[in-house]
């Protein structure tokens, strides 16, 4: 069986995640979108309701699962017999961090691969950080983020 992480902290998920999900669901017999905890990172929605969030906007999927995990990714690619990585580039300075990390990855499990996918022209500045910022100062999210997502 082949199963992909898809890691991020989703905090809110944005229109480009499912996109990048929604691309590569006939890649993979599984898809584990593993949202991130760390305890030093301030996140503005709660971890349950992110996992509400992701759940029902791939209610449809029924191989895209949400998992919650801490620490090392590919710790978790092995708790959950997931030989990928998936993530998203946005631009040449995304690439230079996610290669960085994935060669880290690579180092301490060579069974795992990082896949990376080129966003789609319409999400490449798109970002949780500055979705984020929107609602903050109480912009419309409305064309970044999925119907699901209810502020």
């Amino acid at each position: 069986m082949r199963t992909a992480i898809f890691p991020g902290t989703f905090d809110p998920i944005t229109l480009g995640h499912v996109d990048l999900v929604n691309r590569t669901i006939d890649m993979f017999d599984r898809i584990i979108i593993g949202i991130g905890v760390n305890a030093s990172k301030q996140t503005m929605f709660s971890l349950e309701k992110r996992t509400e969030w992701i759940t029902a906007i791939f209610a449809n999927h029924p191989h895209v699962e949400v998992r919650s995990y801490e620490g090392l990714t590919v710790n978790f690619c092995d708790q959950n017999n997931a030989r990928y990585i998936l993530r998203g580039i946005r631009s040449v300075g995304d690439f230079e961090y996610e290669k960085a990390i994935a060669d880290m990855n690579r180092m301490v499990n060579p069974k795992i691969e990082t896949i990376f996918l080129a966003c789609s022209p319409q999400y490449a500045s798109l970002s949780s950080s500055i979705v984020r910022d929107l609602i903050r100062n109480g912009g419309n999210t409305e064309q970044f983020l999925p119907a699901e997502i209810k502020l």
